[in-house]
């Protein structure tokens, strides 16, 4: 199906919009007024650089307060309607958005109405415009699609038709069924947009909480399925209000938007996008720093040996048990501290998730490599971080996957380590304008269940996180946003290592150098009173800087390294099928990192 955008949900100027819309793959754009009006473009020019950009304009929008108003401020909203349609004349679109009134003036008056509606497409149509009616959600009078369709019905005008918003219906609870009862042909435009289920001013929700298809709560895909169902043939169109959307840059965001409607079409079954493949394991994860020393000093506490390196690059490979970390010292690494720059997803079929990942418009990343060296395939996520589709190990062979073939062994036998296992999860900071991208995007690419949303009390803010998984928790990725991150600030990337043992961990850490992060007396006397833990336990807790938390599937129990750059690792025991990650416990690891960056520096 085609698809558009309106120039609203996009932030910049309009020709940026434009570019943007283009770039990311749109078809069309509805023009919003206001982005008209604030232009230095005249109609014409807008119509030609769309034109050139390949982008039709596919509706104008909106007119305000025109139906069921008394004659003379009708006649007044006729000779500004003349005039609308004479612009859309020189834009060269041929629809016309309608809000339902709001004014105070409006009659509860539905022949009155349909009656002014019809006068309405009599002008229009003068000027080759169709006029499509739309119920906003706080209408004074309209403020539901059925209603605003028996308007329109009544009308029976060839040049009156409905706009169908999946906000303005899903936010009232309206049940969408009944769109199967309009003659698709009189359904003029769809425009979609999802949402958080907030309790909230209705009006303030549409207005600033707005978010692209399958990043909010709304049942997006089934009213699509309806609309279709009534025959439905016109473009698929975005219009959301969103704060953080129109702060954002404007190329990133359309696409994210383009992506929300490629995976909507899939939902929906218009169309066969390569089918997701889910991951089955962490390979790896890449750290890129400038000062190895502090780095592998902190594995090497951990218990990681450094067992291979790269043969054609300044990459090291640290390991323990099936947890894997690459060390990259290379020239293009980043000069602001160690950071978490990639991650190796095992695949069961790599080329598979790469195809999938490219025609939801990730992008593809070239590799600087060797004539020798593996080829691997490569996406970016959101926030930057490569993600890399890696060949599982063989499970009955125990073949070494691809990746590690271009690494050269460098011990024949680890040493016994501390009981690290493996990679539990990896937790990610967000740009604040990347969060419910990179929640759709972990979802839609990687095929990933997200869980909700979880609000962690900061010392300076609120922190929003939420987990994308697979079914059984072999691949973990906690996404977070909250203040920017900086070197050595709370909000920086961390891996948590599993281990089935957590206070011999954390003990072999502290005897091999490493410095656990301290927490504060009044946490465990809070634990005593949550929890029924011995007085032993309850000190070794406090001596480590254990962390403890308990859930109808298990316990789970967490302790955090100091950080280095931007990055810190957690040792995590879970025991029973406890899935979380110790949500509760964050608002005292947060205050404990604030701390010990304020006392030491990091």
């Amino acid at each position: 199906m085609r698809t558009s955008i309106a120039t609203v949900s996009l932030s910049g100027s309009l020709t940026e919009k434009l570019a943007a819309a283009s770039r990311a793959g749109f078809d069309g754009v509805e023009i919003f007024e206001n982005d008209l009006l604030a232009s230095p473009l005249a109609p014409e020019e807008i119509r030609a650089r769309c034109s050139d950009l390949g982008l039709s304009i596919d509706l104008y929008q909106p007119m305000r307060d025109i139906e069921a108003v008394p004659e003379a401020e009708f006649g007044r909203n006729l000779r500004r309607a003349r005039h609308k349609f004479e612009l859309m004349r020189r834009l060269g679109t041929d629809t016309v958005l309608v809000c339902s009134s709001v004014s105070p003036l409006a009659e509860d008056d539905d022949a009155l109405a349909a009656a002014q509606l019809s006068r309405l497409a009599d002008l229009a149509q003068e000027f080759g415009v169709r006029v499509a009616y739309e119920a906003l959600a706080w209408g004074r009078h309209v403020s539901t699609y059925d209603h605003a369709w028996r308007i329109v019905e009544t009308a029976g005008h060839p040049a009156l038709g409905t706009c169908l918003d999946s906000f303005h219906i899903l936010s009232r609870g309206s049940d969408p069924k009944g769109i199967e009862d309009i003659p698709g042909e009189k359904i003029f435009f769809l425009q979609l947009a999802d949402a958080p289920l907030l309790a909230m001013d209705v009006l303030q929700w549409s207005r600033h909480y707005r978010c692209f298809p399958g990043q909010g709560g709304f049942d997006v895909a089934g009213l699509v399925r309806h609309v279709l169902s009534a025959g439905y043939d016109g473009p698929l169109s975005l219009e959301v209000f969103n704060d953080v959307f129109r702060q954002a840059e404007a190329g990133p965001t359309a696409v994210d938007a383009h992506r929300s409607l490629l995976v909507l079409q899939e939902t929906v079954g218009v169309s066969r996008p390569p089918a997701p493949v889910v991951p089955t394991g962490i390979a790896f994860a890449e750290l890129v720093t400038p000062d190895a020393e502090p780095v592998s000093a902190l594995l090497g506490a951990l218990g990681f040996a450094r067992t291979a390196r790269h043969r054609s690059k300044p990459v090291d490979l640290w390991q323990q048990g099936e947890a894997r970390i690459l060390v990259n010292t290379g020239p293009a690494v980043r000069r602001d501290g160690t950071a978490l720059a990639a991650i190796g997803l095992e695949s069961p079929d790599p080329q598979g998730a790469a195809r999938r990942a490219e025609a939801l418009l990730a992008p593809v990343l070239p590799r600087r490599r060797a004539p020798e060296d593996v080829p691997l395939e490569a996406v970016a996520a959101p926030d930057g971080t490569e993600l890399f589709f890696c060949a599982p190990t063989a499970p009955t062979t125990h073949e070494l996957p691809g990746w590690r073939t271009d690494f050269t062994d460098t011990i024949a036998q680890p040493p016994p380590g501390t009981g690290v296992q493996r990679i539990d999860h990896l937790a990610l900071t967000q740009p604040w304008h990347h969060f419910d991208e990179a929640t759709l995007f972990h979802r839609t690419v990687l095929g990933l269940d997200a869980q909700e949303s979880v609000d962690v009390a900061d010392p300076y803010g609120l922190l929003r996180s939420r987990a994308v998984t697979t079914p059984d928790g072999s691949v973990r990725i906690a996404l977070s946003v909250g203040a920017a991150p900086t070197e050595g600030d709370t909000h920086a990337q961390h891996i948590a290592l599993a281990t089935g043992d957590l206070v011999t961990a954390a003990r072999s850490f502290r005897e091999l150098g490493g410095r656990l992060l301290r927490m504060p007396a009044n946490y465990y006397d809070d634990l005593a009173a949550r929890f029924d833990l011995t007085e032993d336990e309850l000190a070794t807790y406090q001596e480590l800087g254990i962390l403890y938390d308990r859930d109808a599937g298990g316990e789970f129990r967490h302790c955090y390294t100091r950080t280095v750059g931007r990055v810190f690792f957690e040792l995590v025991q879970r025991d029973g099928d406890y899935r979380g990650y110790g949500a509760q416990n964050a608002p005292v690891r947060l205050a404990a990192q604030r701390t010990a960056k304020l006392l030491t520096g990091g």
